[in-house]
């Protein structure tokens, strides 16, 4: 271990970009999979699923991407606009901000001759970053990243969305809906697994939750496409 330097990883430090691919492959799985059943169950043939599959995909990927990087991104402006404001605090009132800073230190438990030595040395060495982390709650790891977020989503969306075209591809229409469906359930239960084991959390109760949404909504839109292929 290099001096000075903390090795210890903790699971925390992937949350930004784990909730963006998650994300995105939930969404990519389900939504494309549903897309293909609905079209399916309404009798369409397969040049028409896979055109609306890949549809589909390229327009998931793409709201994905632009919800992502829009609404991280007001989260960017809304963390700058707060460290330009204690910076300013910072060079007109630095004593105030002292005893600020010293102030959340005995809140957390320190008495106040440590609290006010600790707000001293932290912000001898960096006083916008410690005020950020302690009074703001941002640090490197929970700081914004737009860019980062828009093109996690993206990928992932498309990865997933291509397990339901690629079986609507392979597979006979017949049984399209089927296949489709199960390998879109067995994929959201891997996605599920995995994404518990990159956070270290349970496997079980995480699988649940995307295979019940997954199958509830490719069961609603198998039943809206028969509806809708009756009627038409």
């Amino acid at each position: 271990m290099t001096a000075g330097h903390h090795s210890e990883r903790h699971q925390v430090s992937r949350i930004g970009w784990l909730r963006a691919a998650v994300l995105g492959a939930n969404d990519g799985i389900v939504s494309t999979a549903s897309l293909v059943i609905g079209v399916a169950a309404a009798s369409g043939g397969r040049g028409e699923i896979l055109i609306a599959g890949m549809a589909g995909l390229v327009a998931g990927a793409m709201s994905m991407a632009a919800g992502e990087y829009v609404s991280v991104s007001s989260q960017a402006d809304t963390e700058r606009a707060d460290l330009a404001r204690e910076k300013w605090e910072l060079e007109t009132a630095p004593h105030a901000e002292h005893a600020e800073l010293a102030g959340i230190y005995r809140q957390r438990g320190l008495d106040r001759e440590t609290a006010d030595i600790v707000a001293t040395q932290l912000m001898e060495k960096d006083a916008l970053g410690a005020h950020a982390r302690d009074e703001l709650g941002i640090s490197e790891v929970t700081q914004a990243r737009p860019i980062q977020a828009a093109l996690t989503s993206a990928g992932t969306f498309t990865a997933g969305a291509a397990v339901p075209i690629i079986v609507a591809l392979l597979v006979p229409v017949s049984t399209m809906i089927w296949l489709v469906a199960l390998a879109s359930l067995i994929a959201l239960a891997a996605l599920g697994a995995t994404g518990a084991w990159i956070g270290n959390a349970a496997p079980w109760p995480a699988t649940a939750r995307v295979l019940f949404w997954g199958a509830l909504a490719m069961a609603a839109t198998a039943g809206i496409g028969s509806l809708v292929g009756a009627a038409v």
